[in-house]
C-alpha cells in the first residue's frame, strides 16, 4: 500500500528566510505522527506544505498520490483539517454551519455523518442551536473538530487541535482520534503537549531550526537517552536502585517473591525531547 503522504527534499522560505530545509517525509497508513518542536520551528508551514496552502520553493509533496496543490473535491472529501485559526463563519449557527459543510462533502462523497452524528461524539449536541460567536474557544475547537469528521476522512490533519480544551473534551477527542485509526485512518497532528503525543502517537518527529532531528516511536527516542530507565524494589527492609536500559531482562534476575515495592521509571518523553532539542542547540552553537 502507497504512502498516505510523502515529502522529498522540501524546501519553504518566507523571502530570503529559510523555513523549511530539506524535509524528506513518509507516512504510512495507520500511523499517528506527531510533530512536535519549539515555537517558530516550521511546523505549522509543514502541515500548510502538506495541505497545499503554501507553494514548496523547492522539493516535492504527495498526499493521497496528489499534489494537494491541484487536488479537486473528491481529495479534499478524504481529508478532514482542523487548523490554528477558526474557518467558522462567527453569525451563523452550529447546525447551520456543520450542515453547510455536509452539503459540499456530499457533492464529492456518500460516506458523509449526519449532523447529530458529529456533534453527538464531540459530546456538544446541547449547543447545534448556538451562534459560533457565542461558543467559547475550546467549543469552537471541538466544532471544528466535528467539521473534520463529517466526511469520514481516511486522513486527519490536526494543527494544535486540543489548545483551549479542559481534560473531559481533550480525553473525548483522543478516543475519536483513536477510533479513526482503528477504522484505518491516518493523524498527522502538530501539539504542544508532550502528554498528549506519548499517549497518541505511533511515531514521533521532532523539529528544530526547520529540520526533522528525531523520528521514531516513544520507545525508540526514548533510547536514545543515555541514561537508562529507574529499577527500585525494597528487599530485607532495604531500599535499592539500580539503572539500566533493559528493564525487563534486569527484573528477571530478581528474586520477585522476596522484593516488595517494585517500580519501573522510564525517562519521559518531555526529558527526550528536551534532551534531543538542547543538544541540536548546542551543536549549532559550536
Amino acid at each position: 500500500m502507497p504512502p498516505v503522504i510523502t515529502t522529498e527534499n522540501l524546501e519553504f522560505s518566507y523571502g530570503d528566510a529559510p523555513v523549511l530545509r530539506g524535509i524528506d517525509l513518509s507516512v504510512e497508513v495507520g500511523e499517528v505522527v506527531c510533530l512536535l518542536g519549539p515555537n517558530g520551528v516550521g511546523k505549522t508551514t509543514l502541515v500548510e506544505n502538506l495541505l497545499g496552502s503554501l507553494t514548496p520553493t523547492s522539493g516535492r509533496v504527495r498526499v493521497l498520490g496528489t499534489d494537494p496543490r491541484r487536488a479537486g473535491a473528491d481529495f479534499w472529501a478524504q481529508v478532514g483539517l482542523v487548523q490554528q485559526s477558526w474557518t467558522d463563519h462567527a453569525k451563523w449557527r452550529v447546525r447551520d454551519q456543520l450542515e453547510w459543510i455536509r452539503s459540499v462533502q456530499l457533492t464529492a462523497t456518500n460516506r458523509v455523518s449526519g449532523v447529530e452524528e458529529v456533534l453527538d461524539a464531540v459530546g456538544l449536541s446541547e449547543k447545534a442551536n448556538s451562534r459560533l460567536s457565542r461558543l467559547s474557544g475550546g467549543q469552537r475547537r471541538t466544532i471544528d473538530f466535528a467539521a473534520a469528521l463529517i466526511a469520514v476522512p481516511e486522513l486527519l490533519v490536526l494543527d494544535e487541535p486540543t489548545t483551549g480544551l479542559d481534560p473531559a473534551s481533550k480525553a473525548r477527542l483522543h478516543d475519536l482520534i483513536l477510533a479513526r485509526v482503528d477504522d484505518d485512518a491516518t493523524i498527522v497532528m502538530t501539539t504542544h503537549d508532550l502528554a498528549e503525543a506519548e499517549h497518541l502517537a505511533s511515531r514521533v518527529l521532532i523539529m528544530n531550526e526547520g529540520r526533522i532531528i528525531a523520528d521514531g516511536t516513544v520507545t525508540a527516542l526514548r533510547e536514545r537517552l543515555d541514561r537508562g530507565a529507574e529499577v527500585t524494589w525494597i528487599q530485607d527492609g532495604a531500599h535499592h536502585i539500580h539503572t539500566t536500559h533493559c528493564p525487563e531482562r534486569f527484573v528477571k534476575e530478581l528474586d520477585l517473591d522476596a522484593i516488595t515495592g517494585l517500580t519501573i521509571t522510564r525517562p519521559t518523553l518531555e526529558e527526550t525531547y528536551l534532551s534531543l532539542v538542547g543538544k541540536e542547540h548546542e551543536e549549532q552553537q559550536s
